[in-house]
């Protein structure tokens, strides 16, 4: 089973030829489009689980319930989509990429499934009664744009539900990149470190000052911590599928350094290793409650 406590409590800079932090969260924007084009299959296969297990935490936080007219923003495969509507709720939910909104409409059939991209979207002012993002955040450049966007389409009153993942990272999200690093595999040039100002988002205090700037109130913030119990065949998926950052970086690696970068990996994952067989991997993200 896995393990979860609640306690209150990767991406592109500035690319070749761009000067300015607008430059760079332009180009982090449409970098983040490129590696996320076609990957929805990838994706349900790796690290999709690992997603949704925040889930239950930030519908609750959303307040929920049967009834609630809810906006899922960048629902990817509709995990969150499916779980509302299993309260309820009325959904609408939205994404940027064709394959995970053709994934969005299979899994939460019931939901209106929309193509939008953040930091616009096509409904009318205070049209939902609660908006969540799973992990949504953080593949958006222009953050308080985006923000200030999910709470016009809340009502006054209504509540906003956002998790991002929890910097500094726990070591179960760091495995990945530890086997990259330890095979010394090159950065690419169109793969740049993400631009400063995204930094603040993974962090309790940045990331509740965020949302207070976008006009929320009652802002609370909660660190969730678990353990993701998974395979290692299914943990490498990811990277194998070119699913994420990690796997974009290993992608435009030669053969014989993709097989380094796996073989550190196999015996990295040793150390999380359980009776079973099973990886256990520690994760931790932070959810960012508000109400208009």
């Amino acid at each position: 089973m896995t393990a979860f406590t609640r306690d209150t409590a990767p991406g592109v800079g500035t690319a070749a030829g761009v000067g300015s932090e607008d430059g760079a969260l332009d180009a982090y924007d449409a970098l983040e489009r490129r590696i996320w084009d076609g990957r929805a299959d990838a994706y349900a296969a790796s690290f999709a689980r690992l997603c949704a297990h925040p889930v239950p935490a930030l519908l609750d936080a959303a307040g929920v319930v049967p009834g609630t007219a809810v906006l899922d923003v960048g629902t990817g495969t509709g995990a969150a989509a499916a779980a509302a509507g299993a309260r309820g709720a009325r959904v609408t939910a939205v994404d940027a990429e064709p394959s995970m909104l053709a994934a969005a409409r299979r899994n939460a059939p019931g939901a209106v499934v929309r193509a939008a991209t953040l930091p616009e979207l096509p409904f009318g002012d205070g049209e939902f009664d609660a908006v969540v993002g799973n992990f949504v955040l953080n593949h958006v450049g222009r953050q308080p744009a985006a923000l200030t966007e999910l709470c016009r389409v809340l009502r006054p009153g209504g509540r906003l539900a956002l998790t991002v993942w929890a910097q500094p990272a726990l070591p179960g999200q760091t495995l990945l990149g530890r086997a990259v690093e330890a095979a010394g595999t090159p950065r690419p040039a169109h793969l740049p470190p993400a631009p400063p100002a995204l930094q603040a988002a993974g962090t309790p205090d940045g990331l509740a000052a965020l949302v207070a700037d976008a006009g929320l109130r009652d802002v609370e913030v909660d660190v969730l911590r678990w353990e993701h119990r998974t395979t290692p065949e299914d943990w490498w998926a990811g990277p194998a599928g070119r699913v994420a950052f990690i796997g974009e970086l290993l992608h435009h690696q030669t053969p014989e350094l993709r097989a380094s970068v796996k073989a550190h990996f196999e015996r990295l994952a040793e150390e999380f290793r359980e009776p079973d067989g099973l990886l256990a991997l520690p994760h931790a993200a932070l959810l960012v409650s508000g109400r208009r």
